[in-house]
């Protein structure tokens, strides 16, 4: 059996993960990487509780436990990245640049220097000689947030998920009496716990407010509190009451205006033709060719083909927000993807 590190969140997948490998056999080692405890103003940061229900289900196990410092790493690849992101009046998605810079990168590194042979994760995913393969419950799979990483991690990665769904996970926890079987599954901000983009945001850059106008008739319809916090296709938080909903169909960054429409075929929310930056492939297939696309975590699968940088979609989309991804399959195979410009 092998020498596994596995990263352990304080949740009940990160828990079951290190259970299965457990009664596998490996030699375990569980980790939790600190990687934000800083509190917002009326919001406590939830690291410490996640630490403590970690190191709990360790001592449940009977397994080393260790913890990883990766604030510093963290704040500079991952928080600037989607503040500046934000700032620039494109949507990222840190849970993709967290994997790519430091579940996958700093934490492998760490751990291989530790004398691990491999590293665990709770992630619903599976990987087959360095292929990052979809997981089996369609609706948990994670393979989008997991597209930026290396075939080199991959082959040193184990996903002992990837053949469960999440009511299977539930009710291993359960049969293995685990501290985190009852727990909730975290929502909000991915490093933060249970606050709101917004708030997070608002800690770290100045706005001002602004027009909210309607697209049609150029009519002023209310205003906003800094345009970086809105994206393509959002309904909730624009505070315009009466009628039809509105939903946002662009932003001027340089105006600070938001646009908006009740008109959900609006050509704005569309897109069938998708210019992608920052391309990155996994493994043997690459380049151009015929290709399932996700253009968000659960969306569904739509076929595609790419030349280049360029991918035509064969149906258009709503609202494929500059600055996500647009994720490729070969059949159940994740090979890569790019960041939709």
């Amino acid at each position: 059996m092998s020498r596994v590190v596995v990263g352990m969140s304080g949740g009940v997948d990160s828990s079951v993960t290190a259970a299965l490998l457990v009664e596998q056999g490996h030699e375990v080692t569980g980790v939790y990487m600190k990687n934000w405890s800083q509190d917002l103003p009326g919001m406590k940061c939830p690291w410490a509780e996640d630490l403590a229900d970690a190191k709990r289900v360790a001592v449940q196990l009977g397994i080393d436990f260790k913890v990883y410092d990766f604030e510093k790493e963290y704040k500079e690849q991952v928080v600037q990245y989607m503040i500046d992101t934000y700032k620039d009046g494109r949507t990222p998605n840190p849970d993709i640049m967290c994997n790519q810079e430091v579940k996958f990168k700093l934490f492998l590194e760490a751990a291989l220097a530790d004398g691990a042979e491999f590293i665990a994760t709770g992630h619903y995913a599976r990987t087959e000689n360095g292929r990052l393969l979809c997981a089996k419950d369609d609706n948990k799979d994670q393979t989008y947030f997991l597209y930026r990483t290396q075939k080199s991690a991959l082959e040193k990665t184990l996903f002992p998920l990837g053949n469960y769904t999440k009511p299977e996970v539930r009710e291993l926890a359960k049969a293995h009496n685990l501290y985190t079987a009852q727990k909730k599954e975290s929502m909000g901000v991915c490093f933060v716990g249970q606050v709101g983009m917004r708030e997070f945001l608002g800690q770290y850059v100045t706005t001002e407010p602004g027009e909210i106008i309607e697209k049609a008739t150029r009519k002023v319809l209310g205003k906003h509190d800094g345009a970086l916090f809105y994206t393509l296709g959002q309904r909730h938080g624009l505070n315009i009451g009466g009628g039809l909903p509105y939903y946002v169909v662009g932003k001027d960054m340089v105006k600070n205006e938001v646009y908006v429409s009740t008109d959900l075929n609006d050509e704005a929310m569309w897109r069938q033709n998708l210019e992608l930056g920052s391309l990155h492939w996994i493994g043997d297939v690459q380049g151009d060719g015929e290709y399932e696309v996700r253009i968000r975590h659960r969306a569904p699968k739509v076929r595609a083909t790419l030349r280049g940088t360029n991918l035509q979609l064969s149906e258009a989309q709503r609202a494929p927000a500059p600055g996500q991804s647009a994720v490729l399959y070969a059949g159940d195979e994740c090979v890569g993807g790019g960041i939709i410009i």
